[in-house]
């Protein structure tokens, strides 16, 4: 599952109710955040850390070269070090989001779905 908001925006009747059908009986998701540390990237990781209702094992923040490496600390998360971006890594979390411009996210949401 792929979340980005180009993706968010067109989503039908027919996908909001299988997204509140998966919300009821969620196991732990492992996500991931790409543009982590920009400022939606930041957002994202401020409602993650105050959401209850979405059930997360593990996070995983991505940047780019010279974001990869530093350490984000987050309340609920614990410490977590940015990793450099790939397709590959994107593809081990179970949701990503894509808090990166809109070039970028189309360029990479096919090939890590």
């Amino acid at each position: 599952l792929l979340l980005h908001r180009y993706a968010l925006s067109n989503i039908s009747n027919q996908h909001s109710s299988i997204l509140h059908q998966m919300k009821i009986s969620m196991a732990p998701l492992n996500v991931g955040i790409v543009g982590a540390t920009g400022a939606v990237g930041k957002e994202i990781i401020g409602c993650l850390e105050n959401c209850r209702s979405f059930p997360i094992d593990s996070l995983r923040l991505f940047g780019s070269k010279r974001s990869a490496g530093r350490k984000i600390d987050t309340s609920k998360f614990g410490n977590i070090t940015i990793e450099l971006f790939s397709e590959n890594s994107a593809r081990e979390c179970d949701v990503v989001f894509l808090a990166v411009d809109g070039d970028f996210s189309l360029a990479h949401a096919e090939n890590i779905c």
